[in-house]
């Protein structure tokens, strides 16, 4: 599984506005049908109102690259550059085996 946290920032609520519209415009609806994708979820830092989050899953490189080539990337590029958006990109593969046993006693389930 592959993790890819996209931080978005703007300007005036430029990039509220722009998550609001990948929400109500359909496209992130899209994006959860693809094959591959486990989650897409946007999150607001409390400390910092101009930065959404964008938390985006994928199965494997294999559903993010066909993610990637689709005509949905031009869409989502078009409205990033319509809000002026810049971006900070982190990206975590999971580890197969799991959390170790030392770090599971620190987590309620």
């Amino acid at each position: 599984m592959i993790t890819v946290n996209i931080y978005y920032t703007g300007q005036n609520g430029s990039a509220r506005a722009f998550a609001e519209k990948m929400v109500s415009g359909g496209t992130v609806a899209q994006i959860r049908a693809e094959d591959g994708n486990l989650r897409y979820e946007y999150f607001f830092p409390m400390e910092d109102p101009e930065t959404v989050l964008l938390i985006d899953q994928w199965r494997d490189q294999a559903a993010i690259d066909a993610h990637h080539a689709s005509p949905m990337m031009g869409q989502i590029a078009a409205l990033r550059e319509k809000y002026d958006l810049h971006m900070k990109v982190e990206r975590f593969v999971s580890d197969e085996a799991g959390l170790p046993a030392e770090d599971l006693k620190y987590i309620k389930r």
